[in-house]
């Protein structure tokens, strides 16, 4: 049974305070297959989907609702905007130095924001 991107929006983010094993090779593939735009980076320890919008307000609004996404489910990305457009997400659960579900969760959530 292959994961898909919906599978992953419709659940929940769980708490994560560490003591869990980050995902495997496996497991992280698995899940990325199901979000073709997110790479795989930082030796695998997190992932990453850059977006280039038509101005700045535009990237601060889509900033401003991954951030309230993000609040809601307890889970919090990495926000980056540079060159006034340029966004970019990165996810890891820092708990446990690496990858977990609710990164793939999480991306899932975002991919479904309307930019």
């Amino acid at each position: 049974m292959s994961i898909t991107a919906s599978a992953l929006s419709s659940q929940h983010c769980k708490p994560c305070e560490g003591g869990v094993a980050p995902y495997t090779g496996e497991q992280i593939r698995e899940n990325l297959a199901a979000l073709p735009d997110w790479q795989l980076v930082e030796g695998g320890l997190l992932i990453r989907r850059k977006y280039k919008f038509k101005d700045f307000v535009s990237a601060m609004s889509f900033l401003q609702k991954v951030g309230e996404l993000a609040e809601a489910e307890g889970h919090h990305p990495d926000l980056h905007l540079t060159g006034y457009r340029h966004a970019t997400v990165e996810l890891t659960t820092h708990a446990i130095g690496g990858l977990s579900e609710n990164d793939f969760v999480l991306a899932a959530k975002i991919d479904t924001i309307k930019a």
